[in-house]
């Protein structure tokens, strides 16, 4: 019968360290060339979150309230 050898862990961190090599040494993406854009050099990693913030503070609040909404409600049942 043949015995089937299990791998350590150090082994295979080494194999999957060999296999994540070549997408670790893609070089960077070319610089965009100098009149790109209409407004000029502008920062493209700043995104407006002025209406993500309202939406996700409202909506636990919501829930909240609609929670102790329901929690009154019994117990005046009661």
């Amino acid at each position: 019968m043949k015995t089937i050898k299990k791998f350590s862990p150090i082994s295979l961190l080494i194999i999957i360290m060999l296999m994540s090599n070549p997408a670790l040494n893609q070089r960077p993406p070319p610089p965009p060339p100098d009149n790109h854009g209409a407004g000029g050099n502008t920062n493209a990693g700043i995104a407006p979150i002025g209406g993500g913030v309202f939406i996700l503070l409202g909506l636990p609040a919501l829930y909240s309230e609609k929670k102790a909404y329901d929690l009154n409600k019994e117990r005046l049942e009661e």
